[in-house]
């Protein structure tokens, strides 16, 4: 009497998909890859090219903190004048910013005159090569 009959429910739910399954997981990874991985491989890539853009004079910041001007430049290495007569080699790598860089060395070439032609330029040029130009002798 105070027991009722148990009845099965004819109508189950339905299993997920396995698009539905794993389509958490897929907006995570754009998400992780929008805020995450993108913004640091362009950071990444302007640090490089920052790298491959530091010469001669320009004033830099090294990983460690020491702040010099560039001395001289090799493939992966670069001599750093950290104080006078004081040189410190370190890998190109290292450098964490660059604080001021030197301008490009301009092209000195003066306009030629109605006096002089372009072959007494060229000729003047190759004796500036040697170390001594032509009108002074």
């Amino acid at each position: 009497m105070f027991i009722s009959d148990a009845f099965a429910q004819t109508a189950g739910a339905a299993e997920p998909s396995i698009f539905q399954m794993f389509l958490p997981l897929i907006l995570i990874g754009a998400v992780f890859y929008f805020l995450l991985i993108r913004p640091q491989q362009k950071k990444m890539k302007e640090h490089n090219a920052m790298l491959d853009a530091i010469r001669r004079g320009d004033r830099i910041v090294t990983g460690g903190g020491i702040v010099g001007t560039v001395a001289r430049v090799n493939d992966n290495e670069l001599l750093v004048d950290i104080s006078q007569d004081v040189r410190v080699s370190v890998m190109r790598g290292t450098v964490a910013d660059v604080l001021s860089k030197t301008e490009p060395v301009a092209n000195d070439k003066p306009e030629t005159t109605e006096r002089e032609s372009p072959d007494e330029k060229a000729g003047e040029k190759r004796g500036r090569k040697r170390g001594r130009s032509r009108k002074n002798g």
